[in-house]
């Protein structure tokens, strides 16, 4: 069996790093050698095992075939699940990418036994050597086993969200900016940006139930369980709740921004309408006017054009007054629809 996805392998004796068996089939027969020296565990660390080697490692500290099956298929929900004595952890570390505003979420398994703890890790993130070490600098926390790497893992899984929110955070108020500043485009990004915040409240929201079975695990063990140990898992259930509260807070601004976008487009159209509206009416107006006068000047031209006809037996066209009553008649004509149209506002 290849051990290329082995980044760690070593047994740990009261918190203490005690040996680095050199493969995965020597890790239980070192961890059986080592018992008689203090409480001991395995801490087998893993990076994109392949199926082979996940079995091997099942079949090593008989882990349960449904578990193995999540781990080589991947693609879980987070979670927390017992098979006897054996616990399976499913977690899903975060990390956000500012330029395209994505957040990529990694996925990592942990199987808790009595004395092993084995982490499996889908993506290079987050380093867990950084946890290893940190939790060696610490051989009392680390001497209450497997569930002291469970903290680690935890913790460090939590921590990493905190950026992740600080850029959510970041691209909401840049939205905010070009809500209220009328950018067209905003409606695109807001609906990206929804998917990626519920996305992330998918990976953090079953963590309630995790520490909710992390506590009636450690209230089950009573005084066995390091206080220290159950301080520590409150305080990261702590930093988990804050987080997922924000995320719920960051759901409700996305869909606020929807609808005041939403509002503050409506608002544009109807003041676009009412512009129309009034020019239309202004519009209207205008032709009024000149509806009016063209009328008023049509009355003289029409007797005008009459008694311009070339005939010799029209109406008094040889009576002495026949002049002045044309003009006047051109006037009285011109006069009343003047008055007409005032009446009816048309001038």
């Amino acid at each position: 069996m290849g051990t290329v996805s082995v980044v760690d392998n070593a047994i740990y004796v009261d918190g203490r790093r005690k040996l680095a068996p050199s493969s995965l089939d020597t890790a239980f027969s070192a961890l059986r050698s080592c018992s008689d020296e203090g409480r001991s565990f395995a801490w087998i660390g893993m990076l994109r095992p392949g199926k082979d080697e996940i079995d091997a490692v099942a079949r090593e500290f008989g882990l349960h075939e449904l578990a193995v099956e999540d781990t080589v298929n991947q693609h879980q929900r987070p979670k927390l699940e017992r098979y006897g004595n054996t616990v399976f952890v499913v977690l899903r570390p975060a990390r956000y990418v500012d330029p395209v505003e994505v957040i990529k979420l990694g996925e990592l398994h942990l199987f808790l036994g009595p004395e092993f703890a084995i982490t499996v890790r889908h993506a290079d993130e987050p380093d867990l050597a950084v946890v290893r070490k940190h939790l060696e600098e610490d051989p009392e926390l680390l001497a209450h086993g497997p569930y002291a790497v469970l903290w680690g893992v935890l913790d460090r899984v939590v921590d990493d969200y905190q950026p992740v929110l600080e850029g959510l955070q970041d691209d909401i108020d840049q939205i905010e900016e070009q809500v209220f500043g009328g950018d067209a485009a905003v409606s695109k990004r807001i609906y990206q940006l929804s998917r990626e915040v519920i996305a992330f409240y998918r990976a953090v929201e079953p963590l309630r139930d995790i520490f909710a079975q992390l506590r009636w695990q450690f209230g089950k063990n009573g005084d066995t369980t390091d206080v220290e140990l159950r301080r520590r898992m409150r305080d990261v259930e702590d930093h988990a709740t804050r987080v997922l509260e924000r995320v719920e807070n960051f759901k409700t601004l996305l869909t606020n921004l929807v609808n005041v976008q939403a509002t503050l487009v409506g608002q544009r159209q109807n003041e676009e309408m009412a512009r129309l509206t009034e020019a239309g009416f202004e519009q209207n107006e205008q032709v009024k006017r000149i509806s009016s006068w063209a009328a008023i000047a049509f009355a003289p031209t029409l007797v005008a054009g009459i008694y311009g006809m070339n005939f010799d037996s029209m109406p008094e066209l040889h009576w002495a007054l026949g002049y002045p009553f044309a003009i006047l008649l051109m006037v009285l004509a011109g006069g009343l629809l003047w008055v007409l149209f005032k009446r009816n506002d048309w001038l």
